[in-house]
């Protein structure tokens, strides 16, 4: 059967107003954009200068293909992932354990996204954090409420707003500072220093393909297009791999240019390790103005990124355990956690490199499941994969899973 990869182009009629077509992965791609991808980027750079730089391009090409397939099941199947797992797990038992460890990747998303949003209110207006939280949590959950009583669209235009500012608060330092060229192409060439250089590889994947970002893509494309009777699946498809592009060319250069500008103007400033010594770091080496364009930068992160958390974990509890909680329940499960973890006095950055890495853990229960139904012709119809995408999709599922048994290793044996 020819795959939709391989599917000529359509009629004129079918292709009118294509960029009405776009938006959903810039939605999604926003989880690339959280607080955690700030800690543990400005971390790698801080610590490791350009040593990691390859981890991060290869973790965007990684995600450029999972976001894709999320996608493309939303649109060929009108389910999320989640949902369509609910329908197949038949036992109660291992339905209920599955969704409990998809909500717990969820619950860590908010809590990086929570807090980074904490610190950043903290840092520009000297809020405590627990307060910080409280009013991040706030703010989104408003998002949410914009989003269930306006629709994809408008939610859309708002975290697309929110990117706006955080790709200029991010990317500013980078023109201020730039690396040389010869230190970045370095850094593309594969290798570790140490077991604290293998944590933090796993932390930018885990920041970089998130697992929520997988559950949360696959309801916004049948969100968005569950009414579509003018588009064939096809186009949709195609515009889908555009609108995947578009996004993931964004983020993945936000994270490239928060690691370059920490591997730049950081190494060797004591209390790069945290958000607030970040921002004090930057704010003395370029300046006030690109201090407050960060901490707004981070506020936004947070702000547009646990919105986008909660409608992932909102999917899972539907879909998985087949709840109709309203939406204010549902947005508590995932942000009291994070609001503990601030009022027992846990260091804040540190909670969020460990959350980046449990969400790398929780790849491979999103991603294999992925990988398997886009492959489905009985799933997918005239969507499912060529055999060249799902074998790509297996290799990136098979290194994610390697890296994550190495940093066991290293971790447990103390290397």
């Amino acid at each position: 059967m020819k795959t939709v990869e391989s599917i000529p182009g359509e009629t004129t009629a079918v292709r009118r107003k294509p960029a009405w077509l776009l938006g959903p992965a810039l939605v999604a791609g926003v989880a690339y954009l959280d607080p955690g991808n700030v800690a543990v980027n400005m971390s790698a750079g801080a610590q490791f200068g350009y040593l990691l730089v390859w981890v991060l391009v290869a973790a965007n090409v990684a995600a450029w293909l999972v976001q894709y397939l999320s996608a493309k099941l939303g649109l060929a199947t009108g389910s999320s992932l989640a949902e369509l797992l609910g329908k197949r797990i038949t036992r109660r038992a291992t339905r209920i354990l599955y969704g409990l460890q998809a909500q717990f990747v969820a619950i860590a998303t908010d809590v990086a996204e929570v807090i980074g949003g904490a610190v950043a209110l903290w840092i520009m207006f000297d809020i405590p954090l627990v307060a910080g939280a409280i009013i991040t949590g706030v703010i989104s959950t408003i998002l949410l409420f914009v989003q269930a009583k306006r629709g994809a669209k408008t939610f859309e235009f708002v975290i697309i707003g929110l990117i706006l500012v955080i790709v200029v608060g991010f990317c500013y330092g980078l023109f201020l500072a730039p690396p040389a060229a010869g230190d970045v192409l370095g850094g593309l060439v594969p290798r570790f220093e140490g077991k604290e250089s293998v944590l933090l590889a796993a932390s930018i994947l885990g920041a970089t393909v998130m697992p929520h970002a997988i559950y949360a893509h696959s309801s916004l494309a049948r969100d968005r297009f569950a009414n579509d009777t003018t588009h064939s699946l096809p186009r949709l498809i195609r515009a889908t791999r555009v609108d995947v592009t578009i996004a993931l060319g964004i983020a993945g250069s936000v994270n490239l240019a928060m690691l370059l500008v920490a591997a730049t103007v950081l190494p060797g400033v004591a209390g790069t390790d945290t958000l607030d010594g970040a921002h004090a770091a930057i704010e003395n080496a370029l300046g006030v103005a690109a201090g407050w364009l960060f901490a707004i930068a981070l506020l936004a992160s947070g702000i547009a990124s646990t919105a986008v958390g909660a409608y992932a974990g909102s999917d899972i509890i539907g879909g998985l355990f087949r709840s109709r909680m309203k939406l204010l329940s549902r947005r508590l499960i995932t942000i009291i956690p994070a609001i503990v973890i601030l009022a027992i006095g846990m260091d804040p950055t540190s909670a969020l490199v460990w959350s980046q890495v449990i969400l790398s853990f929780g790849i491979p229960f999103a991603l294999v499941p992925l990988v398997w139904l886009t492959s489905r012709n009985s799933v997918m119809g005239e969507g499912v994969n060529a055999w060249w995408t799902t074998a790509a999709g297996w290799i990136v599922t098979a290194a994610i899973i390697a890296l994550n048994l190495g940093l066991i290793v290293l971790q447990v044996g103390g290397i």
